[in-house]
């Protein structure tokens, strides 16, 4: 399958996030302060980014993450509202490029590229079995 044939650049998505203290630094690390942890900033930018696709995909497939490029450059508190984005910049075969941002209210604290790879699940499955 080629994902050129069902994607396509500007599609996208977002998705808003009051953080809670169990996605903060200190939530995981003992010491640390109570701001919007790095890895969970990540993990909203792939929701993003798979929210921007998934309607277009065929069934039977779904994407996974591959690639991260991120810079966290602002921190964010524990009640903060986080605003995700992401945009289709790139259709390959099978890689979707995004770029990705997130805000609290209107200044960014992230920024970046990502991509995801087009996956037969049953395929994937059966790889995994063995």
């Amino acid at each position: 399958m080629d994902a050129r044939d069902f994607l396509t650049t500007g599609m996208s998505a977002e998705r808003t996030l009051v953080v809670p203290a169990e996605r903060t630094v200190g939530h995981f690390v003992p010491g640390m302060p109570m701001v919007y942890a790095t890895p969970m900033m990540i993990l909203e930018m792939e929701m993003a980014s798979g929210d921007a696709i998934r309607g277009h995909l065929q069934p039977g497939w779904v994407t996974v993450g591959t690639e991260v490029d991120i810079r966290h450059i602002g921190a964010a508190l524990v009640g903060s509202l986080v605003r995700t984005t992401a945009k289709v910049i790139a259709v390959e075969p099978r890689v979707i490029r995004f770029e990705v941002e997130a805000f609290e209210g209107t200044r960014k604290i992230g920024e970046g590229r990502h991509a995801r790879g087009l996956v037969n699940v049953e395929r994937f499955n059966k790889r995994l079995a063995k």
